[in-house]
């Protein structure tokens, strides 16, 4: 039996993979909005392992299952032994055999990784402290959807250093698009991470100069979650990294804004740009539900051609 594939850092897949992807997400996104069934995989069951609350994780991968032909089952850690003290090992064991793919949405990356290590089946990472995948496959398949490929472009990242950004620093040099940040200080790249990419990551002290020239700008709450106790510090803290009028001003003309929701206006972004026409967040967020769709379709089935 071979070793199955898993998608828990964005990494784990290669360009070639990631594009082949987007293919398949172009056409099942085509026969969504035609109304055209695609079942393959009817009698298939994904377990949806949730331990962080969610509106858009549930939402896209369970109505993604059932798009797809098969049965999406709901677990949370307060219902299950897992948040009794089972080990995520021997979760793993026992419910990679009653299924045929894992979906988890927990805290720290070590979670997902030991329940992958001990997993019969692929295991998708819903989202970590550390990084959140699905989303930027979903980011950057609306990218390449209103504008052409990425490769080449400059996105901006506003706003605290946190799982969704670590996770554009591992798509920068996969797809070749350089990353500008501005984080309010003790919010900011963590050094190691930042070697790394290196060639594809610019810092800068001011918002307004790290939007200059983007063809996307693209930010985040400024308290993720798990982080509320720091709500009161960080909105002090983060007050100048609002993106505005303003600062989409200084991107590329036609500069898009993207956003993983759920936001606040008046905090992090204004509501004249999320709300504005270069705002493409509802695409964004819809996009999770077809490059997920993608994304199952390849770990259960490996590389379906065109149908």
């Amino acid at each position: 039996m071979p070793a199955p594939r898993h998608f828990l850092r964005f990494s784990d897949l290669s360009r070639d993979e990631l594009e082949h992807l987007f293919a398949r997400t172009r056409w099942i996104k085509a026969e969504f909005k035609a109304y055209r069934r695609y079942w393959p995989l009817v009698d298939r069951t994904l377990a949806m392992i949730f331990e962080k609350q969610s509106t858009r994780t549930r939402l896209s991968f369970e109505a993604g299952m059932h798009q797809l032909g098969g049965a999406a089952i709901y677990l949370n850690t307060r219902d299950t032994q897992l948040g009794r003290g089972e080990p995520v090992e021997d979760a793993a064991q026992v419910i990679s055999r009653m299924v045929d793919l894992v979906m988890i949405r927990t805290y720290e990356q070590s979670i997902v990784e030991r329940f992958a290590a001990h997993s019969r089946v692929p295991v998708i990472n819903g989202l970590t402290n550390e990084y959140h995948p699905c989303q930027i496959l979903a980011d950057i398949y609306t990218y390449v959807e209103h504008r052409g490929a990425i490769a080449g472009r400059t996105v901006a990242w506003i706003g605290d250093a946190n799982n969704v950004f670590h996770t554009w620093l591992e798509a920068a040099p996969i797809f070749g698009f350089k990353l500008n940040v501005s984080s309010p200080e003790g919010y900011g790249v963590d050094p190691a991470r930042a070697a790394a990419a290196s060639s594809f990551l610019e810092t800068f002290a001011d918002p307004m100069d790290a939007a200059r020239g983007a063809d996307l700008v693209t930010t985040d709450v400024w308290t993720s979650m798990g982080f509320e106790a720091e709500n009161e510090t960080r909105r002090k803290a983060f007050a100048g990294w609002r993106v505005d009028g303003a600062m989409m001003g200084r991107a590329r003309p036609g500069a898009l804004f993207m956003h993983c929701l759920p936001a606040h206006r008046g905090e992090e972004v204004a509501a004249e740009v999320i709300d504005g026409p270069q705002s493409v967040v509802w695409d964004e967020a819809e996009n999770r539900l077809h490059t997920q769709k993608a994304l199952m379709e390849f770990l259960v089935l490996g590389r379906v051609e065109a149908t």
